[in-house]
C-alpha cells in the first residue's frame, strides 16, 4: 500500500502529513511494527515527546506522530514520511486493521458439537469441535464459538459475539451483541455465598444471573459470578483484562477498564468510565463514582467520589499518596534526626 493511500484511508483524524511537503516518490508500506523493531517498508508511531529518541534510531519508512512540529521536522530531516493527529495511538490502532484481520473460521457447525434440541441457533454461526449447547440456549447471528466452550441452559448470546476456546457460560447468563469472551473465562458461575452457622457454612443458592451488555470484552481466565438473587451486570463497552474477578451482585458501568488481577468483592458498584489499574482490590459494597481512577495495587475500602484518583492501601487521594511517599523515602533520615533531638533533650524512651 502506498503511503498516500494509507493516509487517505485513515480519514479525517489524520490532520496533517508529510505529503503536503513531499514532491517525490512516497514509499510502499507493507506492514506495521513497534518503533524500535521497525524495518524499511513498515509503519510505526510515536505517541509524544517522551519517545522522541526513537526518531533518531528507527528504521520505519513512515510514522504516525502527534501534533508536534518539532517531532514532525525531525522525521522529515531523516527522510521518514509521517502523518499526524491528535491521538496517534488511535490512528495506529486503525492503521493496524489495514494490514491485519483476525482469523475468521468457515461458518459451520462441527460434527462433534453437542446441541440440545431446544436450542436456537442463528444464521452464519460457527460452532467448533466439542462445543456443548444446552437446553433453551439462544445464539444470535454471526456468532463464533470455538472449541470446548460449554454453554449452560437458558443462556442468550447476542449477534456478532465471539467465545474463545474453553470458556464456560453458566445458566441464565445474557451476553449482548459484539461481546468477546477469551479463553478460560467463566461467566455466571456461582457467587461466593455462604451463611455462617454453629455447624459450619450453609450454602446460599445463587439463583441470579450475569448480564453483559453490548461490546463487553472479558479477558482470559477472568470470572464474573452470579448473585443469590438479582443480577451481576457489566455495562456497555466495558473491558476486563485477564485474571479479573467480579464478585456476585456487582454493577459495573459503561466504558470502564479493569486491568489484570483486579478483584471486586460482592455488591461493588462502579460508575461509567472508571479505570482500575492492575491488582486493585475493591471491598464489599463500595461505590466508585463516574470517571474515578484507582492506581495499581490500590486497596479501596470506602466509596470513591466521581473523578477522584486514589492510590495505596488503604486507598487515599493520589496527591496525599505522593506527599506520603516522599516522606516515607526520608524515614531513615528523619529517624536519625529524631534520635539526635532525643539525645540533646536527654530523652531515653523510644
Amino acid at each position: 500500500m502506498k503511503f498516500r493511500e494509507l493516509v487517505n484511508q485513515l480519514g479525517g483524524e489524520a490532520i496533517a502529513s508529510s505529503l503536503e511537503k513531499t514532491n517525490g516518490v512516497v514509499p510502499d508500506i507493507t506492514g506495521v511494527a513497534p518503533v524500535d523493531e521497525a524495518l524499511a517498508g513498515t509503519l510505526s508511531y510515536i505517541e509524544g515527546p517522551k519517545f522522541a529518541s526513537y526518531l533518531g534510531t528507527t528504521n520505519a519508512s513512515a510514522l504516525i506522530l502527534p501534533m508536534d512540529e518539532t517531532l514532525q521536522t525531525q522525521a522529515s530531516e531523516r527522510g521518514i514520511e509521517w502523518v499526524a493527529g491528535k491521538e496517534p495511538r488511535l490512528l495506529f490502532a486503525k492503521a493496524i486493521t489495514l494490514f491485519y484481520q483476525p482469523f475468521q473460521p468457515i461458518r459451520e457447525i462441527h460434527s462433534t458439537a453437542v446441541i440440545h434440541s431446544t436450542a436456537e441457533i442463528g444464521k452464519n454461526v460457527y460452532l467448533g469441535p466439542h462445543v456443548v449447547v444446552d437446553a433453551g440456549v439462544k445464539i444470535g447471528d454471526n456468532v463464533c464459538i470455538y472449541s470446548n466452550v460449554v454453554i449452560y441452559p437458558d443462556v442468550e448470546i447476542g449477534d456478532n459475539s465471539v467465545l474463545h476456546a474453553n470458556c464456560s457460560i453458566h445458566e441464565r447468563s445474557q451476553i449482548g451483541n459484539g461481546c468477546v469472551i477469551h479463553s478460560g473465562a467463566v461467566i455466571g458461575g456461582e457467587g461466593f455465598g455462604f451463611v455462617p452457622t454453629q455447624d459450619g457454612w450453609y450454602k446460599m443458592e445463587q439463583s441470579g444471573r450475569v448480564v453483559l451488555e453490548d461490546g463487553v470484552e472479558v479477558g482470559g481466565n477472568s470470572t464474573i459470578d452470579r448473585p443469590a438473587v438479582g443480577e451481576t451486570r457489566i455495562g456497555k463497552n466495558t473491558k476486563l483484562d485477564n485474571l479479573v474477578q467480579v464478585g456476585h451482585g456487582c454493577q459495573i458501568g459503561k466504558n470502564c477498564a479493569l486491568a489484570a488481577q483486579v478483584g471486586l468483592a460482592g455488591g461493588v458498584k462502579l460508575g461509567d468510565n472508571v479505570i482500575l489499574a492492575g491488582q486493585v482490590g475493591i471491598a464489599n459494597q463500595a461505590k466508585i463514582g463516574d470517571g474515578a481512577i484507582a492506581t495499581a495495587q490500590a486497596g479501596v475500602h470506602n466509596d470513591v467520589a466521581a473523578g477522584e484518583i486514589v492510590s495505596s492501601s488503604p486507598a487515599v487521594p493520589y496527591k496525599i499518596y505522593l506527599k506520603a511517599s516522599a516522606i516515607y523515602k526520608r524515614l531513615p533520615e528523619i529517624y536519625q534526626y529524631v534520635k539526635q533531638i532525643k539525645r540533646m533533650l536527654n530523652i531515653s524512651s523510644y
